[in-house]
Protein backbone atom coordinates (compact mmCIF):
# COMPACT_ATOMS: atom_id res chain seq x y z
CA UNK A 1 0.00 0.00 0.00
CA UNK A 2 1.67 3.33 -0.79
CA UNK A 3 -1.22 6.42 1.03
CA UNK A 4 -4.44 6.59 2.32
CA UNK A 5 -6.28 10.10 0.95
CA UNK A 6 -9.48 11.54 1.66
CA UNK A 7 -11.81 11.32 -1.36
CA UNK A 8 -14.68 14.10 -1.59
CA UNK A 9 -17.46 13.73 -3.87
CA UNK A 10 -19.22 16.88 -5.17
CA UNK A 11 -22.09 17.31 -7.47
CA UNK A 12 -21.49 20.13 -9.64
CA UNK A 13 -19.78 22.47 -6.79
CA UNK A 14 -15.76 20.77 -6.72
CA UNK A 15 -14.66 24.40 -7.80
CA UNK A 16 -16.45 26.20 -5.82
CA UNK A 17 -15.63 24.05 -2.51
CA UNK A 18 -11.91 24.53 -3.47
CA UNK A 19 -11.48 27.55 -3.76
CA UNK A 20 -13.46 28.16 -0.15
CA UNK A 21 -10.79 25.53 1.42
CA UNK A 22 -8.42 26.91 -0.17
CA UNK A 23 -9.04 30.86 0.70
CA UNK A 24 -9.88 30.06 4.38
CA UNK A 25 -7.69 27.12 5.83
CA UNK A 26 -3.87 28.78 6.20
CA UNK A 27 -1.43 26.93 3.88
CA UNK A 28 -3.80 24.86 1.69
CA UNK A 29 -3.08 25.50 -2.47
CA UNK A 30 -4.44 23.53 -5.53
CA UNK A 31 -1.92 20.39 -6.20
CA UNK A 32 -3.53 19.16 -9.35
CA UNK A 33 -6.48 19.40 -11.64
CA UNK A 34 -8.32 17.70 -14.29
CA UNK A 35 -11.21 18.96 -16.03
CA UNK A 36 -14.24 17.55 -18.36
CA UNK A 37 -13.29 17.24 -22.32
CA UNK A 38 -15.39 17.22 -25.51
CA UNK A 39 -17.47 14.17 -25.37
CA UNK A 40 -17.25 13.78 -21.39
CA UNK A 41 -20.16 12.58 -19.13
CA UNK A 42 -18.89 16.06 -17.13
CA UNK A 43 -20.10 19.79 -18.90
CA UNK A 44 -16.79 20.58 -21.18
CA UNK A 45 -13.98 22.12 -18.60
CA UNK A 46 -15.95 22.04 -15.29
CA UNK A 47 -13.41 19.92 -12.72
CA UNK A 48 -13.36 16.18 -12.75
CA UNK A 49 -10.99 15.36 -10.54
CA UNK A 50 -8.61 17.35 -8.56
CA UNK A 51 -5.55 17.15 -5.69
CA UNK A 52 -5.56 19.67 -3.17
CA UNK A 53 -3.24 20.00 -0.01
CA UNK A 54 -5.17 21.26 2.70
CA UNK A 55 -3.35 22.92 5.73
CA UNK A 56 -0.14 22.39 4.59
CA UNK A 57 -0.23 18.80 4.78
CA UNK A 58 -3.41 16.59 4.29
CA UNK A 59 -3.94 15.83 0.65
CA UNK A 60 -7.64 15.27 -0.42
CA UNK A 61 -8.79 14.34 -3.66
CA UNK A 62 -11.61 16.07 -4.85
CA UNK A 63 -14.16 15.15 -7.52
CA UNK A 64 -16.96 16.67 -9.40
CA UNK A 65 -19.40 13.58 -10.11
CA UNK A 66 -21.97 14.29 -13.26
CA UNK A 67 -24.35 11.44 -11.61
CA UNK A 68 -26.81 12.51 -9.15
CA UNK A 69 -26.42 10.28 -6.06
CA UNK A 70 -29.04 9.30 -3.72
CA UNK A 71 -26.50 10.19 -0.68
CA UNK A 72 -24.42 12.68 0.29
CA UNK A 73 -21.97 14.02 3.08
CA UNK A 74 -22.52 12.59 6.77
CA UNK A 75 -21.13 14.11 9.42
CA UNK A 76 -19.70 11.15 11.09
CA UNK A 77 -16.72 11.98 9.11
CA UNK A 78 -15.51 15.14 9.06
CA UNK A 79 -12.25 17.31 8.69
CA UNK A 80 -10.49 18.47 12.14
CA UNK A 81 -8.61 21.68 12.25
CA UNK A 82 -6.31 22.79 15.17
CA UNK A 83 -6.60 26.61 14.86
CA UNK A 84 -3.07 28.64 16.21
CA UNK A 85 -5.37 31.31 17.62
CA UNK A 86 -8.74 32.38 18.55
CA UNK A 87 -8.67 35.46 15.66
CA UNK A 88 -7.79 32.39 12.65
CA UNK A 89 -10.55 29.82 14.56
CA UNK A 90 -13.46 32.65 14.66
CA UNK A 91 -12.14 33.82 10.72
CA UNK A 92 -12.28 29.94 9.97
CA UNK A 93 -15.67 29.09 11.53
CA UNK A 94 -17.40 32.11 10.28
CA UNK A 95 -16.53 31.61 6.55
CA UNK A 96 -17.41 27.79 6.66
CA UNK A 97 -20.66 28.07 8.55
CA UNK A 98 -21.95 30.69 5.81
CA UNK A 99 -24.72 28.98 4.28
CA UNK A 100 -24.17 25.88 6.38
CA UNK A 101 -25.14 24.63 9.60
CA UNK A 102 -23.74 24.37 13.01
CA UNK A 103 -23.81 20.88 14.98
CA UNK A 104 -22.16 22.49 18.01
CA UNK A 105 -21.71 26.51 17.61
CA UNK A 106 -18.61 28.10 18.69
CA UNK A 107 -17.88 27.47 23.02
CA UNK A 108 -15.91 26.04 25.32
CA UNK A 109 -16.67 22.33 26.28
CA UNK A 110 -14.61 21.31 28.81
CA UNK A 111 -12.12 19.39 26.38
CA UNK A 112 -10.98 22.72 24.38
CA UNK A 113 -11.27 26.23 25.55
CA UNK A 114 -12.67 27.04 21.67
CA UNK A 115 -13.95 24.57 19.38
CA UNK A 116 -17.01 24.67 16.54
CA UNK A 117 -18.36 22.07 14.43
CA UNK A 118 -20.23 22.91 11.62
CA UNK A 119 -21.51 21.72 8.19
CA UNK A 120 -20.13 23.97 5.60
CA UNK A 121 -22.53 24.47 2.27
CA UNK A 122 -21.74 22.47 0.20
CA UNK A 123 -22.42 19.61 3.29
CA UNK A 124 -18.92 18.40 4.18
CA UNK A 125 -18.28 18.29 7.82
CA UNK A 126 -15.42 20.05 9.82
CA UNK A 127 -14.09 20.29 13.06
CA UNK A 128 -12.61 23.58 14.45
CA UNK A 129 -10.48 23.47 17.38
CA UNK A 130 -8.34 25.97 19.52
CA UNK A 131 -6.28 23.68 21.86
Amino acid sequence: MRKVTPFLMFEGKAEEAMALYCDTIPDSSVLETTRYGPGEDGPEGTVKLARLSIGGGLDVMVFNSPVHHAFTFTPSVSLYVDCSSEEELNRIVETMAKDGGFLMPPDNYGFSRRFAWLNDRFGVSWQINLA
